[in-house]
């Protein structure tokens, strides 16, 4: 996938412009209007913070198909089962399990 087509296909999804992808990511306008403009691929350091920006990981930028989004709350979630051993995690998927019977 070109990377200037995939900016360009998130940044019509959400109906933002490149200001508030720069204000998002903490890029300079500039730099996001340069990427454009030129059409040349940013940095990985600069896709990291656009991605950031976006609410995405550098995985799910290049991924082909269904893209679900880390919002804060699945990043918290994620964060806290990475650290649980395989018997907590166990626990904790049946736990979740039990919630989600109706």
């Amino acid at each position: 996938m070109d990377t200037l087509t995939r900016l360009k296909e998130l940044l019509e999804q959400r109906g933002w412009s490149e200001y508030r992808l720069a204000k998002e990511s903490g890029i300079s306008q500039t730099t996001i209007g340069n990427i454009f403009r030129r059409n040349t691929d940013p940095t990985v350091s600069t896709l990291e913070n656009i991605c950031r920006g976006f609410g995405i990981t550098l995985s799910q930028f290049f991924a082909d198909g269904n893209m679900v989004e880390l919002t804060p709350e699945l990043k918290r979630l994620t964060d806290s089962w990475l650290v649980l051993s395989p018997r907590q995690r166990e626990a904790a998927q049946q736990m979740i399990d039990a919630l989600g019977e109706k």
